[in-house]
Formats: structure tokens, sequence, C-alpha cells
């Protein structure tokens, strides 16, 4: 694999800055530790995307299985209230090998059958909810976890009665920092800016971020009223001490599988419900990562369920939180400039030694100048060109495309493009039975050609239609446009040739070729 490491360094950077408070954020949403969500986004980027075939795709703890871990950790409490993190590794092991298997059957391609306006409803969706997450941590309100993309929330808010709290009791040294933090990347898009060459080597989220450390150490030194407080900045535990080193103090944290719980029927069915989940989230964020690529480059993704699953089995078995890909990074990673994968795996390598070796530099960044780097994220993801395009392309596109980020505002990612799929399959099939038969006349003579696909779903237009084919006309049933045509459909045809002949109705069928005559003559 070549990188290219002028571009691929600094997405990485980028992607580092990114993954970081998200992985830490999950991570405490879930009821996990900092350093689950942490080693999760580690693998995610040195062992998954070294493995996957995608040039983009970036993976760690997602978001969308939150809800399904916290409920995981209070379960298994019950039954196992000492070895429950070993219990829940244990599950997420065996994740990893149910997604090996569904590699295996080549059942990767399930996101080929997702429209497309429902996977931009979902870019689109993500943007638009990063914006509204991230707001309150702009301005220093820091009551909902940092990577929560839940509708309604821990602290007893939702994202929108949360933008109202944080307005009430915004902190002014954050909103400072939040505020500088977008004019910098606003002004890093600037026309005269864009071909620096200096720009390769100092990304704008970084430049954001070391503002907002030297902006509170000012404050600290200068102005200790106006600093801003612990709890508003990153919290990465130190694990070198006077008896421990780094290494050896995070290797302690590790949560390894309970094995005797092998034999639990819980720890299947867990394992089996994370194997889905994140199996369908990294298809759909894959999918979404090939649409936002420049390069229009297509992965593979059964390779991307192989990556996944030997991902997830190195989880579980250090007890880290579940992996996914995930399309925040991703789009994160594309908008920085990367190139190849070597971005998706520095970045796992940035994770790994900060963490263990600056943990005290990273603990000064303001959590308000990351989340300007994440606003400014969900604005390259739903930029009003996107609405524009969706329009444009009419009803059948927009109204899946608006109903799939309404969806995942009021509830979350999966849940929400579980109903956009289900409203796009409507259109398809709306469009397929309208679009499917169309019927002319002069008098009494009908031509009724069917075009590509004609499903069962047309029955009854096409027997309607034909039913007003008066007696002593003709018809003419033109099939030489048409590549699939439903049983029941040429049951019907066989049916009204029968009508036909008593009513004294002429027939002709015209045919593509004879390969296409012997089909359906055969059946009828």
């Amino acid at each position: 694999m070549k990188w290219d490491l002028k571009h691929d360094f600094s997405a990485s950077i980028v992607v580092f800055l990114v993954a970081l408070p998200l992985c830490m954020g999950v991570a405490m949403a879930s009821g996990g530790t900092v350093i689950q969500g942490i080693m999760a986004g580690v693998i995610g980027g040195m062992v998954v995307g070294a493995m996957s075939g995608s040039h983009v795709s970036v993976s760690g703890p997602a978001a969308g299985l939150i809800v399904i871990v916290e409920t995981a950790f209070n379960d298994i409490k019950v039954f196992e209230p000492v070895h429950y993190f070993g219990v829940f590794a244990l599950a997420v092991l065996i994740s990893g090998l149910f997604q090996l298997v569904l590699a295996a059957l080549k059942l990767g391609s399930i996101a080929d059958f997702i429209p497309v306006s429902v996977i931009k409803g979902m870019l689109a969706a993500i943007g638009i909810m990063l914006i509204l997450k991230q707001f309150p941590h702009l301005v220093g309100y820091d009551r909902d976890a940092f990577g929560d993309d839940q509708f309604i929330q821990k602290d007893g808010h939702n994202t929108f009665t949360e933008i109202y709290y944080a307005i009430k009791s915004p902190t002014a040294l954050a909103v400072i920092i939040g505020i500088w933090g977008i004019i910098l990347q606003v002004a890093y898009d600037f026309k005269w800016l864009k071909n620096a060459k200096w720009k390769t080597f100092i990304p704008a989220p970084l430049l954001v971020v070391v503002s907002g450390i030297v902006i509170n150490n000012y404050a600290l030194h200068y102005a200790p009223d106006w600093a801003i407080m612990n709890s508003h900045m990153v919290n990465i535990p130190i694990f070198a001490n006077e008896n421990t080193g780094a290494f050896a103090g995070l290797y302690q944290s590790f949560n390894f599988p309970h094995w005797p719980s092998l034999s639990n029927l819980f720890v299947w069915k867990l394992a089996a419900l994370i194997a889905v989940i994140a199996s369908v989230e990294s298809l759909l964020s894959l999918e979404a990562g090939d649409k936002i690529d420049p390069q229009k480059r297509n992965s593979d993704p059964n390779r991307e369920l192989l990556a996944q699953g030997v991902g997830n089995i190195l989880a579980g078995f250090i007890g880290a939180l579940p992996v996914t890909a995930v399309i925040v990074r991703t789009s994160a990673n594309v908008n920085a400039g990367s190139k190849t994968r070597g971005s998706t795996i520095m970045h796992g390598l940035w994770l790994l030694l900060f963490v263990v070796f600056a943990p005290k530099l990273m603990n000064q960044i303001p959590l308000a100048a990351l989340a300007s780097v994440l606003i400014f994220v969900g604005y390259k993801l739903a930029k009003p060109a996107l609405f524009k395009e969706q329009y444009l392309r009419g009803i059948n596109a927009i109204i899946p495309f608006v109903i799939t980020i309404i969806a995942i505002l009021l509830s979350d990612l999966l849940v929400g493009i579980m109903v956009g799929i289900v409203v796009g399959y409507i259109f398809v099939l709306r469009t397929n039975y309208v679009d499917a038969v169309s019927v002319v006349n002069e008098g009494n003579d009908y031509l009724v050609r069917f075009h590509s696909q004609t499903s069962f779903m047309n029955k009854a237009s096409v027997k309607e239609r034909i039913s007003r084919i008066p007696s002593n006309g003709s018809v003419i049933f033109d099939f030489s446009n048409n590549s699939f045509i439903d049983t029941d459909i040429i049951d019907m045809i066989g049916d009204f040739c029968e009508y036909a002949e008593r009513q004294h109705i002429v027939v002709e069928m015209k045919f593509h070729d004879e390969v296409q005559k012997t089909r359906i003559l055969t059946r009828l």
C-alpha cells in the first residue's frame, strides 16, 4: 500500500483531534471507562484501518452502540457484579467471530440495497446533529457526554432543550475559544489560503486546539477568574507513576474476557446483537464514505466485515468497546485531504502515543476547541448544496432524504436509518409501479409496453388497463425493453389471451430476441 504522506500526515492529525473526544465521550455515555473508548479508537485505526479495503473509512467506538452497551453493562451487573467488564469483553470478542462468519458468507453487499437518498440523508443528519450536539460544549455547557447522539439525554434534556439551557449558562472563555476556532477554520477555506503549502503541516484543527490551550493558559496566569474549569477540559487518565511505567499502567487498565461466562446464553445473544448492529453501521458508513470520497473509489464490503471482525476480536481481548466504521471520523478524514488509509492508521498511532506519553498535554485541551472542530465537520456534511441537489432530483429523492434527517435527529442513527430505508423503498416501489407499464391507443388498437422491471406490484394496474380493450379490437404486448416480468403478470396475460380469442381481439407480441421470446412464451 503506497501512502501519500504529504496529505495523509496532515489528515491523520485532524482525525486524531476529532476521534479523541468522541472516543472518550462514547465511553462515558455508555457507562464504560475512558480507556475502553480510546483503545477501541486505537484498534479501529491501526488494525481495522490496515485491513480494510477502504481508503477513507475510519473506525472506532460508535455512538450508535451507546444504548446497547449501557444496557448490556446494567444487565450483566445483575448476574456478574464483579467481572461485568470481563463478561462484556467476552461478548465483544465473540461478536468479532460472528462478523468473520458474515464476511465468509459474503453478506457485505447489504448496503448496496439502501437508496442513495437515504445515505445522503444520513450524512446531512449527522452534520446537523454535530452542530446541535456540540453547540452546548462550544459555550462551555457540558452536562451531556461529548459523544452522545441520542435525542433524549441522560441529563433529562433533549437535543433542543440542551441548547436552551446552554445559552442560559455560557462560560465566557469557552465561547471565545469556540468562536475563535470556527473563525480559524473558515479562514483556512479562503481562496488566498487555499494553496498555502504550510497548511499541509499545520491543519486548521491543530491550530484551533493549540490556540485553545494557549488562551486558557494565559487566563490561568493573568485572569484566573476567567479560566476554564477542569470539567470543561479533556480528561485522560495518567498511567505512569513512580512505580509503574506508562505501558505497564495501560496494560493494568485492560479488562480481559471472563472465560467462565462462555456457557452463558446471554453472552452469545449479546454478541449476536453487537455483531449485527456493528456490521450494519459499518456498512452504512462504508457506503457513505465512498459517496464523499473525491476519487470515487469503491470499497469491498466483505473485506470491511472481515476487518471489523478482527478488530472486535482484539477489542474484546483487551476489554475495549466494540468497533465500527464511523462516518463522523470518516468525513473529517475526507475533508482533511486524506488520500490513502495511511491517515487512518496514523491517527490510531497518535491516539496510542499521546494517551500513553502525553496525557497531561492532552488534558489542557478545552472541549470548546474540539467542539468547534466538530461543528465545522458538521457544516461540511450538511452544506446547503446537498439539500439543493436532492431537491432537484425530485420528490422520490427529497422526501426520503428529509424524513431520514428528521428521524435521525428525533431518535438516533440506527432508528433513523431504518425509518429512512422504509420510506425510501416505498418511493422505489411507487416509481416502479408508475413507470413499469405504459399503454397507448388509437381507436380500438392498443399498445401495451412493458418497461425494464415489471413486478407483481403492477398486476392490478396492468389488469385494469387491458380490461379496457374492446371486442373486435387489437393489442400489441411489447416486451422488447423488458428485463424482468413477474410470473403473476405472465399468467394474467395468458388468461387475457384466452379471453381475447372469445372476444375476437387480435393479440400480437413483440420481443427483444428469440431468447426472451422463448422464455416468455413457454410460461404463458
